[in-house]
């Protein structure tokens, strides 16, 4: 696969230990960037993109490259997922992987003692050492705590230094088991990172640097090295870097992090907690120690000086060098006799620092989020802007002479992901950018002002961008009144607002309004999702949810025609530029939905014609097929003429040559679905494409092994759902632990931008309906391992059930009496006794004897006392009881009692109940509305308190139950307050459609505007779930029958659009019920159901003339089938009419009878009126790629009206509709069809047709010629493929003749029904090694035709050669070689001008350091110079030419250019491959052939017969 030349990768990943590292050889540098490992190839002026290594299906949170001298090409990587991969890093490609870790891995590294040691560590405290050559693993738990960050030793091969959370540092010895030799206790929170000293000793680092050279890349030699003790640095979140003595286990130095001035005296809590501390010691500095800081500066630690201020910061030579952000890892390598240093930051930039100088040598951006938009400014060339899901603009000079990555950053009030970009047309700088919660803005990119912000947002995300002409009520006013452009932005909700660009903060307009008056429309407007101006400002297009588009004409917006060939929704529209050498081209427009067809349409008749009433076109000018997934983007080249770039979900981008819809290159570096693509202005090759991957690629086109789309494979979309059903379901998580838990940044280490769904594909035009369920970006909670699922120890255990415990089978059995169950019997169900109300006095009166004789005397001396009055239930609550029996206060004792239990043992229910019975029924309600605790019951009641009352307690109880989500209940009872406002509301918000609308056409009045947007709401919500008859009935019910008729015919197949035509006709659509019966007639067509076709047609009285159309289409179909027996393998059976026609008789008359006896097709006015409404259908011109069934109808329609013009007597239209049918057959090369429509219309060739044109009628008689010269074509190649079938007879010739024969047969064989093109035909006949024809007048062949049986075949032949002889004009050779001409001219000025191009910007770039390699890619190759110094030609030359060419074109006569004619010197060549039969015809044709053999191909050809070499 291709690599991309340059490329803006994924960020790399956040909070891990080492996700970076360098190979030994100095030559990568990778990084983990979410799912995948980016691969860089160093170089000191900028970094080249090597590749990606995929295979991780979660976030990688390790990287190390082996460092063992021999492996530079291997590395390890670890990831969420719970894999460690060994990877090939030449290859790309995994070598080894294992999954021994239960937790998530946290550390790793590569031993740089053993080659193919590989450590790592999880957040349980398991250590693994895999050696990948064997296969062999050893496990250790050193400590049971969370491992943070782990190094092996650069000179013992035995240990492995680990940092834990809690800031414990300890050296293991994996010889023996793990064991703890070295325990370093200081650090009071977690260590990031560790470092070995690169010398052993403890009083090297302390020493001079020069004496210490020679130990720099010494290992452990011997025991006396050993006793010398190494070093070890750590960086910890308490903000110091510790130096330890191992040997000694005591610290050498403590280096607190200083308080740099650009951030204050002091650090913010917030500054502190987002604080990681990388420490880095570089081979070749043993004495001094990198390291991060609080805000991403870079310090540079010496160990021999004294004093407090030990460090160095990095980049202080000037402004910007430093990261903005905190730093994680860093990493060094040598190369080309430089040190440098490689740092990774939260500001998702990759820097790359000299040592020597502590300068930063350049910056590479990278992107932490889906790439949603890309835009190429028409005034900065070279600019393009980037729409990123991380809520930050970026602007790449992609020309800059400084870099190959010079990136601006633009973030200030956006804080939302960016999903369209569009520049001002003419203003520098302007960048107007939409997000996905509906805000437009426009950022100065040339300032650090924050953007202008439009007050009016948009309700969902923004799709589309776009500037334009003014349209009202903006175009009002002056000049310098109004701005010469506005903004035009289209988002979810499926409205277009015009943003004034001079009052951002003024209301915005929405252009419905604007469309709805000047084109009286009354129906529901589709919902918008894409917009598109022509270059020139003059033609809106529009296009729409239900897979339409709209063509208005500024500035009023008028409706000019609607393209119903999409039937899903529609994601990109663009329009052809307008600088191409075909001015005919700039009214294409491709458009591209969520099917995968790419559609292509001109509306240049449209446009000119500019008709009275909205057209509708259902026929594409040409139809790209290749893609599999839904298109998300276009781009038309601006170097090429109808050349396209398209982008799609099956992960490819597409340049297709539109003109002949071929592929032509296909792209397939991405890693995940395409979403945008942008053509370079400058370089004619190359594209630049944005993917969910979160990276831009810049690919070149003409290097890609691939020209289509990879086929049989669906979208990328499909492929990751299908892995992600493989997944168990993950449960719930805990709180994330270990380092995770410490990083403060709520956007998570994967990237830190995205969230978990990507919830502008899910609700925008990149998204379809059909349920597609979008990638998910992990958070932080996904950095967490599933340890149920892989620990198996951990998970549930399984139940095992005995047999009996198995639920019987169901079977059938008899019904059972209901007397055979008796309520007394043992069968019956054993009722639950109710729970007390009274408990706890119950429970009193239960107790013991002598307590319940005290209870008794208490009460009677109570009672009978009347002296005491004394309270018998005031001193214990062991006497609650005795209220039942005394006075109320007693009693109200008793029920507070009880009721107070009731609560504390959770039955609120039956203290409810007490106080009701109480007589406080009020609070009781109360009570319960706080706790959210009401009952049917208690409502039930609650009008013994009061209307009040009851009113409150029910509007309490219905929001009670929306918590509860019992919506339909809450709003019964909303209704019992007569709030049917309120209840249908509340049903409609929670999408209980069907129930809203019960209640609404129940209580309110029909004509209620509630009731009508309640069915438009419903039916938009079952619209967009494709339950389309439903959406149908529902704007019935809304009173729009046109919005019905549309969204019933959205499926497509022919029973919708049936139903959707006769539902239009019955509500008075006309217009609209005759496309879509069109349009379902078309679709039975392609099931050759002509009888189905008819039927449609026949319910419209304005559709007379299409019937026409299919019925001699189902004649021809017929007649060619019987003839020519043609779709043999179709699996439909075709479905004829039972028509009665003559037998024996002619084709034209047979159409006719039929169009007469069936149709009533016979009067002169009723030929006229269906000639006039078919005559305005234009149907695009054929190509090779057009499919057969499509060419079929179009000819149909040719014909058609030739034999209305036949009927009625106008002859020039007949001839003129006639050559019409016979080019396009020959057009799309299929001269077997052509042949047969002339056998049809043309039984006695066109002398017959001549003597009924009006000879003084110059273009009357050019377009007969041109009739009469395809019909000899025709002839001519049915002569020289029937040669074969003459073969017997002429047998009986001399033997030279035989060998004559013997070369026309093989040609014969060789030849197809298509045309060939005059290179092909020379081509065949060089494969059969033949000599040339005509070295002599015979071709060396001496024919005898005294033979009575050959000369009477050779008469025939002649006799048709002669007839071909219209073929040889010379008028038309001459109009031809001009028209190559000035078509090969053209074409050498336009790569004259690429070449230009290409030469200044060779200029701009000569002082790179790397330039050599670029002037490379931008010159011309050395075939290209020495061509164009062997024929130097200049510009003046080339004009001069073009000139001449031009004023020799314009002095033909029209008639002769007006019509095609077929290609002289091509049948100049068919004539001389089929001998010397007629010889004045073979010198015409040699004589042609010396005079405009102008092309190349020609030239080429022409060699064969006149025995020229190359050089003549």
């Amino acid at each position: 696969m291709m690599a991309a030349e340059r490329a803006l990768p994924a960020s790399p990943n956040w909070y891990c230990s080492r996700c970076s590292d360098t190979s030994e050889d100095g030559h990568l540098f990778g990084f983990a960037a979410r799912h995948n490992i980016c691969l860089l190839e160093v170089r000191p002026a900028a970094p080249a993109f090597h590749g990606e290594l995929v295979g991780h299906t979660e976030r990688v949170s390790g990287f190390s490259f082996c460092h063992y001298p021999g492996q530079n090409n291997y590395c390890a990587s670890s990831s969420d997922d719970g894999a460690v991969k060994i990877w090939d890093s030449q290859r790309r490609a995994v070598v080894t992987e294992h999954t021994l870790h239960q937790n998530t891995i946290s550390a790793l590294h590569w031993s740089p003692k053993v080659k193919d040691l590989v450590v790592t560590g999880d957040e349980k405290g398991i250590v693994i050492c895999y050696w990948h050559n064997r296969n062999d693993s050893q496990q250790f738990f050193p400590e049971p705590r969370t491992i943070f960050c782990l190094t092996c030793s650069l000179h013992h091969e035995n240990l492995v230094a680990i940092g834990y959370k809690d800031g414990i540092v300890v050296i293991i010895d994996i010889s023996r088991k793990g064991e703890v030799i070295h325990r370093l206790r200081g650090h009071d929170d977690e260590i990031h990172s560790l470092a070995w000293c690169p010398v052993l000793g403890e009083e090297s680092i302390c020493s001079r640097q020069e004496e210490l050279q020679d130990t720099t890349t010494r290992g452990v030699t011997d025991e006396a090295d050993l006793m010398k003790g190494y070093c070890l640095a750590s960086g910890s979140k308490d903000q110091t870097i510790r130096v330890w003595s191992c040997a000694r286990n005591r610290v050498l130095f403590t280096l607190k992090l200083p308080f740099l001035k650009r951030r204050g005296g002091g650090v913010e809590p917030a500054v502190k907690e987002r604080l990681w501390l990388a420490v880095h010691w570089p081979q070749s500095h043993p004495t001094q120690i990198l390291s991060s800081s609080f805000g991403g500066e870079l310090l540079q630690w010496d160990l021999t000086q004294s004093g407090k201020r030990k460090w160095e910061l990095l980049g202080a030579s000037s402004e910007g060098q430093n990261h903005s952000r905190i730093v994680f890892n860093l990493c060094s390598l040598r190369a080309e006799s430089r040190e440098l240093l490689f740092s990774i930051s939260m500001d998702r930039d990759v820097k790359c620092w000299d040592l020597a100088s502590l300068n930063c040598c350049w910056t590479m951006p990278s992107l932490g989020g889906f790439v949603y938009s890309l835009a190429f400014s028409p005034v900065d060339t070279g600019c393009l802007a980037v729409g990123v899901g991380d809520s930050m603009l970026r602007v790449w000079n992609t020309l800059s002479i400084n870099s190959h990555y010079d990136v601006k950053t633009f973030w200030q009030g956006i804080k939302s992901k960016i999903t369209a970009l569009s520049w001002h047309p003419t203003k520098e700088g302007c960048l107007s950018f939409g997000t996905d919660d509906g805000k437009v803005g426009i950022y100065d990119t040339h300032s650090s002002k924050p953007p202008q912000i439009s007050s009016t947002y948009h309700k969902k995300t923004v799709y589309t961008l776009a500037w334009g002409p003014p349209v009202p009520p903006l175009s009002f006013g002056a000049d310098g009144d109004r701005p010469s452009v506005t903004l035009y932005s289209c988002a979810g909700e499926g409205v277009v607002f015009q943003h004034n660009p001079w009052k951002l903060n003024g209301e915005a307009h929405d252009i419905n309004k604007l469309i709805r008056e000047t084109n009286s429309i009354k129906y529901k407007l589709p919902a918008h999702t894409e917009i598109s101006w022509k270059p020139d400002g003059s033609i809106l297009a529009i296009g729409n949810e239900d897979g339409s588009i709209e063509i208005f004409q500024a500035p009023d917006l008028k409706l000019l025609c609607t393209i119903q060939q999409h039937h899903k929704l529609i994601n990109a529209i663009r329009w052809h530029h307008d600088h191409g050498t075909q001015p005919e081209l700039s009214y294409l427009i491709a458009s591209g939905s969520n099917n995968a067809v790419i559609y292509v349409h001109s509306i240049k008749s449209v446009i000119e014609n500019s008709p009275e009433k909205p057209v509708t076109i259902t026929e594409p000018f040409r139809t790209l097929v290749g893609h599999t997934a839904k298109i998300t983007g276009l781009s038309w080249s601006p170097h090429h003429d109808g050349r396209l770039a398209s982008v799609c979900y099956d992960g490819t981008a597409q340049v297709w040559d539109v003109l002949k819809e071929e592929p032509l290159h296909n792209y397939r570096g991405h890693r995940g679905r395409l979403l945008c693509v942008q053509w370079s202005p400058v370089d004619e090759n190359c594209i630049y494409t944005g993917a969910d991957d979160f990276g831009v690629h810049k690919w070149v086109a003409t290097k890609q092994e691939h020209s289509r789309p990879p086929q049989g494979k669906k979208s990328i979309e499909l492929d990751k759902k299908r892995s992600s059903q493989l997944k168990p379901k993950a449960k719930k998580k805990k709180k994330p632990s270990g380092k995770w838990s410490s990083s403060p940044d709520v956007n998570g280490s994967l990237n830190g931008g995205e969230s978990v769904r990507e919830s502008f594909l899910e609700e925008n035009g990149i998204s379809d309906q059909e349920g597609e369920k979008e990638q998910q970006e992990s958070e932080p909670a996904e950095m967490v391992s599933m340890e149920g699922h892989k620990n198996p120890s951990l998970s549930l255990p399984v139940v095992c059930v005995p047999d009996t415990a198995k639920p019987p089978m169901m079977l059938k059995t008899p019904l059972v009496r209901k007397d055979q169950m008796k309520p007394g019997s043992e069968s019956s169900v054993k009722r639950k006794k109710p729970r007390s109300i009274l408990p706890l006095s119950t429970s009193m009166d239960h107790r013991a004897k002598e307590e319940l004789h005290q209870d008794c005397l208490r009460l009677a001396k109570y009672l009978h006392s009347k002296d005491l009055q004394e309270d018998v239930t005031s001193h214990s609550v062991d006497h609650v009881n005795l209220g039942l029996f005394t006075d109320r206060p007693a009693l109200y004792k008793m029920m507070d009692t009880e009721g107070k239990s009731h609560l504390e043992n959770g039955h609120p229910e039956l203290f409810q109940q007490l106080m009701v019975w109480k007589g406080d029924l009020k609070g009781a309600l109360q009570s319960a509305a706080e706790r959210g605790e009401l009952t049917d019951q208690l409502v039930a009641i609650s009008p013994m308190a009061g209307y009040q009352t009851w009113a409150w307690t029910v509007e309490a109880f219905a929001k009670q139950l929306c918590f509860q989500e019992q919506y339909v209940k809450a709003a019964s009872h909303l209704l019992s307050l007569h709030k049917v406002y309120e209840a249908v509301e509340l049903l409609k918000s929670h999408s209980f459609f069907r129930e809203a609308t019960v209640i609404a056409k129940a209580r309110l009045r029909p004509e209620d505007p509630v009731l009508k947007d309640l069915y438009t709401s419903w039916a938009a919500v079952l619209e967009k779930d494709g339950h389309y008859s439903m959406a149908a009935k529902c704007y019935l019910g809304a009173d729009s029958p046109y919005d019905a008729a549309k969204v019933l015919a959205k499926k497509g197949d022919t029973t919708s659009l049936k139903g959707a035509a006769e539902l239009a006709l019955i509500a008075g659509e006309k217009d609209l019920s005759m496309t879509f019966s069109f349009r379902c007639a078309q679709e039975l067509l392609s099931s050759k159901n002509w009888v189905g076709a008819q039927a449609v047609l026949q319910q419209q009285e304005s559709l007379l003339g299409h019937r026409l159309v299919f019925c001699l289409h189902e004649l021809l179909h017929k007649c060619l089938n019987e003839s020519n027996p043609v779709d043999s393998r179709s699996p439909s059976t075709p479905c004829y009419h039972s028509w009665v026609v003559k037998q024996d008789c002619s084709f034209i008359e047979m159409v006719s009878s039929v169009w007469q006896s069936m149709f009533g097709v016979s009067t002169a006015e009723q030929l006229q009126n269906i000639y006039e409404q078919l005559r305005t259908i234009e149907y695009p011109p054929s190509t090779s790629n057009t499919h057969p069934r499509q060419l079929l109808f179009h000819i149909s329609h040719d014909l058609t009206l030739a034999l209305l013009s036949y009927q009625s007597a106008s002859w020039e239209e007949a001839v003129k509709a006639l050559l019409g049918a016979v080019t396009r057959s020959c057009d799309a090369g299929d001269l077997t069809l052509m042949q047969e429509i002339c056998n049809h219309f043309l039984p006695k060739g066109c002398d017959d047709l001549r003597g009924k044109l009006d000879n003084t009628n110059l273009q009357c008689m050019a377009a007969y010629r041109s009739l009469e010269a395809f019909v000899a074509y025709g002839q001519l190649y049915d002569t020289w493929w029937n040669l074969r079938e003459d073969s017997r007879v002429l047998e009986q010739l001399e033997p030279a003749s035989e060998a004559w024969c013997h070369e026309q047969s093989t040609l014969e064989q060789s030849s197809t029904a298509r045309v060939s093109s005059p290179k092909e035909i020379v081509m065949e006949a060089e494969d059969m090694n033949e000599e040339p024809f005509f070295k002599g007048h015979n071709n060396g062949i001496s024919l005898e035709t005294d033979s009575v049986a050959g000369s009477g075949l050779l008469a025939g032949r002649r006799g048709k050669l002669r007839g071909c002889s219209v073929l040889l004009s010379e008028d038309h050779a001459a109009v031809q070689s001009t028209q190559k001409d000035i078509s090969r001219v053209q074409q050498t000025l336009k790569e004259m001008i690429c070449q230009h191009q290409k030469n200044n910007l060779q200029q701009s770039i000569t002082n790179r350091q790397d330039s050599e390699a670029d002037l490379e890619k931008l010159l011309a190759p050395a075939s290209q110079i020495k061509e164009q110094k062997n024929e130097p030609v200049s510009l003046p030359d080339l004009m001069k030419q073009l000139t001449e060419a031009n004023q020799k074109l314009a002095e033909f006569p029209d008639s002769i250019k007006a019509f095609p004619f077929p290609d002289v010197l091509e049948c100049c060549l068919v004539v001389l491959h089929m001998g010397n039969l007629v010889p004045e015809l073979q010198e015409k044709s040699l004589h042609l052939l010396r005079k405009y053999r102008g092309s190349s191909i020609h030239k080429e050809v022409c060699r064969k017969y006149f025995h020229e070499s190359p050089a003549s």
